[in-house]
């Protein structure tokens, strides 16, 4: 049976902190972009695989490279000159041994046309301007992978299966004042109601915050679209609007923290330098993304928190623990938080060890900031939280691929 460290820490939960540091990338960031694909990715081999084959079969597509192309905006319109670039590493089933009525055929998956109309399904669904066809260029480098599915099902599919990495999962709860005031302002910035309301706001959306005290000073990139800017007064005037929208939010979601907004701060009017985009997105000159450069799966990017370096996107969402407990270490933190009295913030860690259930981690670790000791009862409740979540891990898959879950988490 997996054993359950629980420690009470002594550390200053971090929204007491003198400073806090967060950032989100937002849907048109190139990081954003290459993550997202590559979960599209998978979950269009899964989908597939299931429907096709009664089972996911091993893919793992975690390696996605957004190269940058070359565009000339201008106030009113602009010419894409050189698309982007959108480059798809893995690894995938592209062969699968069958019998049909008594005989062994080869079955030829086709990975390439499901990865590539995944990807371009999930740039049609969140840009305006970014066209799929005509502004992006998807290529596959994948490694082959074939699998006897008569030997497969002979064998028995394991009701549970066996973890494929020796690798950490992290999960923090609850997400602080300003960590909800970056999520909640990008998520503003990318919404179809803020959109019709300014159409000229980009997807391409970053949010960094530096709290001191209870003062955010909140710096917010938002590409604008060129069609709708006529010129600088334009310009100008929109990004004053989308400084305003974003100063009325703060002060209701966030009415304790004092909010000063500053919005493309590289801009030089006197110049003719702005934040101009014809697409969307800065990946269209010059900007790269790659996979695991982005937000963690709580959806942010937390350097004063416990974090894992892993890229959970685009990992199959079977057997792959860097995706896995990654969303459910952050689930059960969520519990804990949520359930157990007395606890101000809360860290786990689940470590697993490849070919272990992946029900029975290795080690899990309990980290908890509470004012009061850690007695047998609150030991008890966080212990039954974890073994409850644990044993109910298989059902992330279905959450994943029938996309009610998304990776990050919110």
């Amino acid at each position: 049976m997996t054993s359950i460290s629980i420690t009470k820490i002594d550390t200053v939960p971090i929204h007491k902190r003198e400073i806090e540091f967060v950032e989100r990338k937002g849907t048109g960031h190139p990081d954003y972009i290459a993550d997202a694909i590559a979960e599209a990715a998978s979950v269009g081999l899964s989908k597939y695989y299931r429907e096709r084959y009664g089972v996911i079969l091993h893919h793992n597509v975690d390696k996605v490279l957004v190269v940058g192309g070359q565009a000339r905006p201008e106030f009113g319109g602009g010419e894409i000159i050189r698309p982007i670039r959108i480059i798809i590493a893995g690894r995938v089933t592209m062969t699968v041994e069958l019998e049909h009525n008594g005989r062994r055929e080869v079955d030829i998956v086709p990975v390439e046309e499901i990865i590539v109309s995944s990807a371009k399904r999930w740039i049609q669904q969140n840009f305006r301007y970014l066209d799929p066809d005509n502004h992006v260029v998807i290529e596959c480098a994948l490694g082959s992978g074939s699998v006897d599915l008569v030997g497969l099902f002979k064998k028995g599919l394991r009701k549970i299966p066996p973890a494929n990495d020796t690798s950490l999962g992290v999960g923090i709860a609850p997400l602080t004042p300003t960590e909800r005031l970056v999520y909640g302002v990008e998520r503003l910035l990318n919404s179809r109601e803020f959109k019709e309301k300014i159409p000229a706001a980009g997807e391409d959306v970053k949010v960094m915050a530096f709290r001191r005290g209870s003062k955010v000073l909140l710096t917010v990139a938002c590409a604008l679209i060129s069609r709708h800017v006529r010129d600088r007064g334009e310009y100008l005037s929109y990004k004053e609007e989308i400084k305003r929208n974003i100063e009325d939010f703060a002060s209701k979601a966030v009415p304790e923290l004092d909010v000063e907004v500053h919005v493309n701060t590289a801009d030089d009017p006197d110049h003719g330098i702005f934040y101009l985009t014809i697409t969307g997105t800065s990946a269209e000159c010059g900007d790269d993304g790659c996979t695991g450069r982005g937000n963690r799966v709580r959806g942010l990017i937390t350097p004063m928190r416990p974090m894992s370096m892993e890229a959970a996107a685009g990992k199959n969402p079977v057997s792959h623990i860097g995706k896995l407990y990654n969303i459910l270490a952050n689930m059960i933190a969520d519990r804990i938080y949520e359930q157990v009295r007395d606890i101000e913030e809360v860290h786990v860690y689940l470590l697993s060890q490849i070919g272990r259930p992946i029900n029975e981690p290795l080690s899990v670790g309990i980290d908890v900031v509470t004012p009061k000791e850690v007695s047998g009862e609150m030991r008890s409740e966080i212990e039954s939280i974890v073994r409850e979540e644990l044993n109910q891990v298989t059902k992330l898959t279905d959450l994943i691929v029938s996309e009610r879950l998304s990776i990050p988490l919110f």
